[in-house]
């Protein structure tokens, strides 16, 4: 039975368009390599899917290069000189619009102003305004930042230092802290005229004295507890 005619128009199912793609794509590389190696001819396909993806066909006896120049010469044109005249023209935009850049930096620092109407220097001004006001805000919110940073490792460090206070005064109120168990000294006394957190340690000397057994006031001994 023969296959029915199709209809050549576009493909709307985007799988069967890319199976209908692939297989005729393989079927004219082999009709290509076909007349290559029937015909000794020279081919070269190149093709591009509809997602951009390039697949090429070049006959082995032949490379790229040496394919598109001698069709240049068949032909009687040069691709590459109308390829190096494009750059060029590219190249020359590129410059023109590096210079009209410098030429805007060197204005908004107080250079080439000599050239400039009263239009354009208030039309200059006014976007100078505009960048001052946005560095302005810029350098504000840094140092806002900055400040809130310090503001938060001040406070830290206090609720540090306000912890460890308390810490030491539970221990200056618990009768275990400040004891000797070793018997050297005989007890601890507190003193609030001497000043915030002054204690005396009464010394037990090892050689009591003969007259008198009440503990003198030379033999108490006042350390500062520095915190």
């Amino acid at each position: 039975m023969a296959r029915g005619k199709i209809q050549i128009k576009r493909i709307e199912n985007t799988t069967n368009r890319q199976v209908t793609y692939s297989k005729r794509r393989n079927g004219l590389f082999k009709k290509a390599n076909e007349l290559t190696v029937l015909c000794d001819a020279k081919v070269s396909i190149i093709m591009f899917s509809s997602t951009g993806k390039l697949h090429e066909y070049i006959s082995p006896s032949i490379s790229t290069k040496q394919f598109f120049d001698q069709y240049q010469m068949t032909v009687g044109i040069d691709l590459w000189n109308s390829h190096y005249e494009h750059m060029q023209e590219n190249l020359r935009k590129l410059k023109d619009v590096n210079s009209n850049l410098c030429k805007e930096i060197r204005q908004r620092m107080g250079d080439c102003l000599n050239d400039l109407g009263i239009e354009e220097l208030k039309l200059l001004e006014e976007e100078l305004d505009k960048a001052s006001m946005v560095i302005r805000e810029r350098k504000y919110k840094v140092i806002t930042g900055q400040i809130d940073t310090q503001r938060k490792k001040f406070n830290n460090e206090r609720e540090v230092h306000n912890r460890l206070l308390r810490d030491l005064d539970a221990r200056a109120e618990d009768p275990r802290y400040g004891l000797v168990d070793n018997g050297e000294y005989e007890s601890v006394i507190g003193f609030s005229n001497l000043g915030p957190r002054m204690f005396a340690l009464s010394l037990q000397p090892s050689h009591p004295n003969p007259h008198s057994g009440a503990t003198t006031a030379s033999d108490l001994t006042t350390y500062p507890l520095l915190f």
